[in-house]
């Protein structure tokens, strides 16, 4: 499958261009930057870059612009597993098959790495070094920023602790991951898009404000394809955390590379407790027919986008 390869070969890419990042910060304290480099280079599927590299070349942005944005969302992807991890959340004990890192640096050490790889997102996203627009890297720095932030990534974690030891309705938990997993997998499609189109309003602006070279949103065809990005991120974002419900069940844990069951262990509600496994599993299956829906209906109608959403809801991992 193309997008299996695709994820390998992006995965591959924004590995190396962390990896020099990581290597071009100070040696001291050591320990810290040891944190950081095994949270980040640990594996991975590398799904949220994938989305920024493939959405973005759909659209014909720069594989060499992409590199900022899809290194920006694996960072705070990380810095949230990193938290997730922790005592004062899920206290899991293992991650991609090697021990966390708060089991391995210890809790103050995680906890800062976790800070410094947010962080460390916004400084690759404003890097001097790539070419996008000032102006265009301010739409994606709020764009990220509210993904990670109250109204996305960190608002739904909230709601998840806050959901131990309730039945949660399926509108719950839906409006509970499309915060905490489903916002920045949406982020990085429209990252990705944004690299491309955004870029384009800029250098067609011809020196006029940004207020003028954004009201490209406006033209109906463009208006149209963010709608139905939107939607496709959605319903993509959606039917990953379903499935993820349904390995957590059905998967192993040598396979997943972290503990199977951890959801049942801290009584959380999952799609599985709601709609059985054989439910789960259809309805991850619908989610991922209504994403490809909305990709059938852009320009562009992505075979490869298409393939990663069968993917997403078929991976043993």
């Amino acid at each position: 499958m193309a997008c299996t390869d695709n994820l390998v070969s992006f995965g591959q890419r924004v590995n190396e261009f962390l990896k020099r990042k990581i290597e071009s910060l100070p040696d001291e304290p050591q320990e810290l930057k040891q944190a950081m480099a095994y949270a980040l280079l640990q594996g991975g599927k590398r799904v949220r870059p994938y989305l920024v590299y493939t959405v973005g070349r759909e659209f014909n942005a720069s594989i060499y612009q992409l590199d900022y944005p899809a290194a920006a969302v694996e960072c705070i992807h990380a810095y949230s597993l990193i938290h997730d991890d922790m005592p004062e959340m899920d206290n899991d004990m293992l991650r991609r098959g090697q021990p966390t890192v708060h089991a391995k640096f210890g809790a103050a050490t995680a906890l800062l790495a976790g800070d410094t790889l947010q962080a460390l997102a916004f400084d690759i996203l404003t890097d001097a070094g790539c070419t996008i627009a000032g102006e265009v890297k301010a739409q994606m720095c709020a764009c990220l920023a509210q993904a990670a932030g109250f109204v996305g990534m960190c608002g739904g974690q909230a709601l998840d602790l806050k959901a131990e030891h309730h039945k949660l309705t399926q509108a719950q938990l839906e409006q509970m991951h499309s915060l905490k997993t489903g916002a920045l997998i949406l982020c990085a499609v429209k990252l990705g898009y944004m690299t491309a189109r955004y870029q384009d309003a800029y250098n067609n602006a011809q020196g006029d404000r940004m207020s003028q070279a954004f009201g490209f949103v406006e033209q109906p065809q463009l208006k149209r394809e963010q709608e139905l990005l939107t939607t496709f991120g959605k319903k993509l974002g959606l039917a990953f955390q379903v499935w993820d419900d349904v390995l957590d069940v059905a998967g192993d844990t040598a396979t997943l590379g972290k503990t199977v069951g951890s959801d049942v262990a801290n009584d959380k509600s999952t799609f599985v407790t709601l709609l059985g496994l054989d439910g789960a599993k259809q309805y991850a299956t619908a989610l991922a027919q209504e994403a490809k829906a909305a990709l059938a209906q852009l320009p562009c109608q992505s075979k490869e986008l298409a393939a990663f959403v069968d993917f997403v809801v078929t991976r043993d991992h």
